[in-house]
């Protein structure tokens, strides 16, 4: 398991393609020269002004030290103008423990499924005996599963979600209904329909 940051923007109207572009280009690269593992990256199907990714590192430590290698090395330095200029928030970031996800070659569109549990271990229990092999068995068995790392942001410059539990997983394909879970969680389980970014060659 590794630390993974789950990270949602919210974009200037009309301003993805051009974030998107920038991001293959530049930063994909440019974070995995410092170490950083950079997973999947998504347009949101429901919101066009929505780009989602995540990357991941081996713990919080070495997170630290590969963030501030990022956004204090060259290759930040010289586009974070451009990039910033498409984004309206960059703040939702989930910080989470788990494998990371980058979609399999030639899938089709994913499903991010995120769950606020009013007890954390009680509904980890209910999704491994009963939600996963339901899931499974329709055909869309939950990938990546992901729960809450409650550690200290150790790079504060960038804020993550604080005093919240989650469980994350991810889904390809046209995601099963759910069952009701309202006995297990706060609110209804939020589903973030993706496609992935094309890849550069």
């Amino acid at each position: 398991m590794t630390i993974v940051e789950l990270r949602q923007y919210t974009l200037h109207p009309g301003a993805r393609g051009t974030l998107t572009e920038l991001f293959e280009r530049e930063f994909v690269t440019g974070q995995e020269a410092v170490g950083i593992t950079v997973g999947g990256r998504f347009q949101d199907l429901d919101d066009p002004d929505r780009f989602v990714w995540l990357r991941s590192f081996p713990d919080m430590a070495e997170r630290a030290r590969a963030l501030h290698a990022f956004y204090y090395g060259p290759v930040w330095q010289a586009h974070r103008a451009a990039a910033n200029a498409t984004m309206l928030d960059s703040d939702d970031v989930l910080l989470l423990r788990g494998p990371g996800f980058t979609t399999p070659d030639g899938a089709g569109p994913v499903v991010a499924t995120i769950c606020h549990p009013l007890d954390a271990a009680a509904f980890a229990d209910h999704f491994e005996q009963h939600l996963r092999p339901e899931l499974t068995a329709a055909g869309t068995p939950p990938l990546a599963v992901h729960r809450t790392e409650h550690a200290e942001n150790t790079f504060p410059a960038l804020p993550v979600r604080a005093g919240e539990d989650v469980l994350v997983w991810f889904t390809v394909g046209e995601t099963a209904p759910l069952p009701d879970l309202s006995a297990y969680l706060k609110s209804a389980p939020e589903q973030l329909r993706l496609a992935s970014v094309p890849r550069r060659s």
